[in-house]
């Protein structure tokens, strides 16, 4: 039986400079995502992210990436950056979750850690309310950042998860491992940020060109 290829969302995060925001959008990127948390790597300032995200206008949604962030850094945030949506990465609850697309009225994406099937059970509280879930790996237990740490989880896990709930595979990614993810997972998106790295932080232009094209490889392997 033919699987099913639908079309599927591809987030490049963690942009910082004009040249790989341009190569996210040549390559096909359905989301560009800037993080503003001051311990990663890829932090950006709301006024860089702003000009960054010009490019993206009428060819890819703009994503806001926050954890844990309060009203005065969201609003100094959608006013500077103008995003499509928020991502929101660290221990915001239903009812901030709730707050936030009331204040914004933007589209919100809500991340969680997986490790084991318990870890799912947390998205239950959030669904009707956070248009889109993330499924990321849990941290090394010595970093201080909630995602881009380039560790995957058990993609199998995702098999519990129904069918009409709108995702992102994120943990892990690269050109080397995308093939074995669509054909365990068959997400609906994928995010990647460290996998398209030459250095923690440092987008790597020639990294997010493979990464499309091993994408591109594998859907057409399952449909062949």
């Amino acid at each position: 039986m033919m699987p099913d290829l639908k079309p599927i969302d591809i987030k490049i995060c963690g942009l910082k400079t004009p040249e790989t925001v341009a190569v996210a959008l040549d390559g096909g990127a359905s989301h560009v995502g800037f993080i503003f948390f001051p311990k990663s790597p890829r932090n950006v300032a709301p006024e860089d992210a702003g000009r960054l995200r010009q490019g993206a206008f009428g060819k890819a949604l703009a994503v806001a990436v926050t954890v844990d962030a309060d009203n005065v850094f969201l609003d100094e945030i959608v006013a500077a950056m103008q995003p499509d949506m928020l991502q929101l990465h660290g221990a915001e609850t239903p009812a901030r979750v709730a707050e936030i697309k009331a204040r914004y009225r933007l589209q919100t994406i809500k991340a969680f850690s997986v490790r084991e099937p318990a870890d799912l059970k947390a998205i239950e509280p959030y669904r009707g309310i956070a248009d889109r879930f993330m499924f990321d790996a849990k941290p090394p237990r010595d970093s201080e950042l909630p995602g881009g740490n380039g560790v995957s989880f058990d993609w199998s896990l995702l098999s519990a998860i129904p069918s009409d709930m709108d995702y992102f595979l994120s943990g892990g990614l690269n050109a080397g491992n995308i093939g074995s993810a669509l054909a365990t997972a068959n997400p609906p998106a994928i995010d990647i940020s460290s996998g398209v790295e030459s250095a923690p932080g440092v987008k790597d232009s020639a990294l997010i060109a493979a990464f499309f094209s091993a994408v591109d490889a594998a859907r057409k392997h399952r449909a062949a």
